[in-house]
């Protein structure tokens, strides 16, 4: 039986564990806080992201990061993307010769521009060969209600994302095998920051023409970024980019359209952010999405409005229209 360490028992990390555990495989899931790890194994639950989900018996819960990792084969890192150079300098020891590591986060490095892959590539000096991404239209309450989703399992081997799908196979999760990590890892970043775009118009009272306009010209920036990063276009089209995007932008669950809807309604960031139970990738990565792109020369609109909004104290009204009123650059 494959083991498997997934670290970070947030929403996404505990529900993913229930996925690898239901596709038949020993997990261990840390905890960052002992008494997340003591819950679990009392009573099979998480109830501080996933009240409703009983964890499958496959899932161990512990605060030990060196216990967790003992024995895995394949090591999956689910926690706020600004903290993984910190924490994975950390645990990099007990990381077992030959693992496979996994990436789960959708977010950019302040102040370096890495992805997700680069930083722990960076970080533990492993090859690309040994490095997988995960990205989807995965809203972690939904996939906890065992709802069917699938996901795209990327990485430049075949055989490690090949191994890793087989992993998470569970009868409601579907992986699909993809090699395009850069497309896949800009993708999922830059969706939170259209995200909120779109829920800000929402909570401003916008219908549904204005939700389609962001998403679709959301879609096309992310476009135009990822292929001047070596991106293949067609991983846009797919689960990881357009899938992940519509589900970001319309659903109530996701957190960075939440948080771009109460700034729509008028609240401040600082308020919003104190207020929000999880971390709002978007928030945090914005700024280093618009310095790649400023770095390749290339046109975003949105995510240089949501930054201005975030961090250069912008009301949204005034963004969109600034947005709308723009001189055209753009054909399509």
């Amino acid at each position: 039986m494959t083991k498997a360490a997934v670290l970070g028992s947030g929403s996404w990390g505990t529900a993913f564990a229930a996925i690898m555990a239901d596709a038949g495989t020993q997990v261990s899931l840390w905890c960052r806080r002992f008494e997340v790890a003591e819950e679990i194994a009392a009573t099979r639950r998480n109830s501080a992201y996933l009240p409703d989900l009983m964890l499958p018996d496959l899932v161990e819960a512990t605060n030990d990061v060196q216990e967790a990792l003992a024995g895995a084969e394949i090591v999956v890192v689910a926690i706020p993307a600004q903290e993984v150079r910190t924490a994975l300098a950390a645990w990099l020891p007990y990381i077992q010769e030959g693992a496979l590591l996994v990436s789960l986060m959708k977010g950019i490095e302040q102040d370096t521009g890495l992805r997700m892959s680069q930083v722990i590539g960076e970080v533990t000096g492993v090859e690309d060969a040994r490095l997988v991404v995960i990205s989807g239209p995965n809203l972690a309450k939904e996939i906890a209600a065992r709802q069917p989703a699938a996901a795209v399992v990327a990485s430049t081997s075949p055989r490690a994302r090949a191994r890793v799908a087989e992993a998470c196979a569970a009868p409601y999760f579907r992986p699909y095998l993809g090699a395009d990590v850069i497309g896949i890892e800009i993708a999922g970043a830059t969706k939170n920051v259209i995200g909120i775009a779109v829920g800000m118009a929402a909570g401003m009272g916008m219908g549904e023409n204005t939700v389609a306009s962001l998403l679709t010209r959301g879609l096309a920036e992310t476009v135009r970024l990822g292929v001047a990063l070596g991106a293949d276009s067609q991983t846009f089209l797919g689960l990881a980019g357009v899938g992940d995007l519509v589900a970001t932008c319309t659903s109530p669950l996701s957190r960075n359209r939440s948080f771009g809807f109460e700034l729509g309604r008028g609240r401040s960031v600082q308020d919003v952010l104190a207020t929000s139970h999880s971390t709002v990738e978007g928030v945090k990565s914005c700024r280093s999405i618009l310095q790649l792109a400023r770095g390749a020369d290339v046109d975003v609109p949105i995510v240089e409005n949501i930054v201005s909004v975030l961090y250069e104290d912008r009301e949204p009204r005034e963004v969109l229209g600034a947005f709308m009123s723009r001189t055209r650059k753009h054909e399509i």
